[in-house]
Parts: C-alpha cells; structure tokens; sequence
C-alpha cells in the first residue's frame, strides 16, 4: 500500500519535479495561488481520512467525498466479469476528474480491481488511485518512450481498461461541450490485443469560466495546459451533482477493419459515444 501523509499533496514539490531548475524564477504568490486553486488541504484531508483503503474502495470513498449522484443506464451491458476476455472502455471527457473517478467507480462495482485507468501522470500523487493508474502525458522525450511502453503493456495485459481518447477534457466548441479528435490509439492497440471496445457516454460540464480559460489559451496558442490548473477547482464545484452515465453495447474488435483507418474509426466510436447521450 502507497505511503500516506497528512501532506501527501504538496503543490511547491509537484512543480518543483516539473520545472526542475526553473522553479527559482516562480513567484512564491504564484506558488500560493496554485495551493487554494488545487484546493490542496481539502484533498490532502480527503486522503488522509481514506488512507486505508486504495483501488475501488477508494474510488468509492472519492465518489462519496465528491457526493455524487449516479444515474447509470445499460450497466446491464457490461460484459461479465468471468468473460475470458478483456475490454476497452472508452467515455467523452467532460470533467477532467470527477468522470474518471466516477466511472472508475462504476467499473470496478463490476470487475473490482481487475480495471486500469490510463490517465495524466499527475494522478500518480493520489496513492489510493494510483495501483490502478498507467500514466502518461509526460514532459520529456525520454520519458514518453517509457511510459508508451506502459500503456502498451496495459493493452497487452490481464486488465480492463478504461480510457479517455481524447487526452484533454472536454471544451466548448460551436456552442456545444464535446470532446477534441479522438487519438487513434484506443483502436490499434485494442485490435492488437484482440480486445472489444465499450462505448460509454458520460453527461456533465465545467463552468463557463473554465470555456473561457481554455479558449483563450487556444487563441494564445500557449504551449503550457493552464486549464488543467483549474481542474480541481471545477471538481470540488462538481460536488452534490447528479450525473448521467450511459453505457452501450460492446463493439467487437473485428468491426476496424481495412474499410477505415485507425483515425478515422476513432471519430466513428466517438460518434456512437455521443448519439448515446441523446
């Protein structure tokens, strides 16, 4: 079991092992700002007080923090636990949080902690969270070979997966919140390993400040994802909401075949993962 403090959170070393030599060059009011915006001593409260459990169980107490209301339709199609078989779930992100530990949670009611959940490699600092997590989205070159290599293990492994395909949250586009492309990955990698995928639509939204900060980076063109910051943020504002979550019908791996390429069947399961939502 992971290592737990009442201080497990700590904001100033977190960026410290991302910026390395640079953090001399960050204001300590920039540093402060980080801490109320992460809500860091709420969360580090939250773990403190779940420190005993880790994998589901502790999906389960995040859910009960966050008071969250699941509605879940179609649960009747996920397939059975003692299927000789592995799947690939695959959900719209609209969250960026909440909608992975929630349907962390709802997976898990049905294949306990036999689920993974690729995810930001930030993640890795929620030790209750983390023996279920393959990380990725990683700084450096080097470092994203290795953890490329993860995430090919994951497919090629014993767990059910369960994935985001397309890497950020979702933002507002045309009016509407939807997802960016979808990354091809999910296909190649769950047609290697011989593994069916389930679509599941997943229905919440951030707050219209959130849009905004993340449009604006965009037109900015900044390389650096200064919405993410906000992330936590909007999870804790998420709290005592009820949430819709519709699960479809796997979809066998035999269905990408050589009629599309891998991109363009990425978009084709997003498609079916928003007519879920309608």
């Amino acid at each position: 079991m992971a290592v737990v403090t009442e201080h497990t959170i700590d904001i100033e070393k977190i960026l410290a092992s991302k910026v390395g030599d640079k953090m001399k060059f960050i204001p300590k009011s920039l540093v402060n700002w980080l801490i109320r915006t992460t809500h860091q001593e709420e969360l580090n409260e939250f773990i403190w007080r779940s420190r005993d459990h880790e994998g589901a169980d502790w999906l389960e107490d995040c859910v009960k923090f966050l008071d969250m209301d699941l509605k879940v339709e179609g649960f009747e199609n996920l397939p059975e636990k003692d299927s000789q078989k592995r799947y690939t779930f695959v959900s719209n992100h609209p969250l960026g949080g909440g909608d992975g530990v929630a349907l962390g949670a709802i997976l898990s009611r049905k294949y306990g902690n036999d689920i993974r959940l690729i995810v930001n490699d930030i993640l890795m600092y929620l030790p209750g969270l983390a023996p279920l997590c393959i990380p990725v989205n990683t700084t450096t070159k080097k470092r994203e070979r290795g953890y490329t290599t993860m995430v090919e293990d994951g497919f090629a492994g014993e767990n059910n997966l369960l994935l985001f395909p397309a890497g950020l949250c979702s933002r507002k586009i045309d009016g509407k919140i939807q997802d960016l492309e979808w990354k091809k990955t999910f296909i190649t990698k769950s047609v290697e390993s011989q593994r069916d995928i389930v679509p599941i639509h997943f229905e919440g939204k951030n707050s219209d400040k959130f849009y905004r900060i993340a449009n604006i980076c965009k037109m900015l063109k900044l390389k650096v994802n200064v919405a993410m910051l906000y992330l936590p943020d909007e999870m804790i504002k998420n709290r005592h909401n009820t949430f819709t979550v519709k699960i479809g019908k796997p979809i066998p791996w035999q269905t990408f075949d050589k009629s599309r390429k891998p991109k363009e069947w990425a978009q084709w399961v997003r498609k079916q993962v928003y007519e879920l939502g309608k």
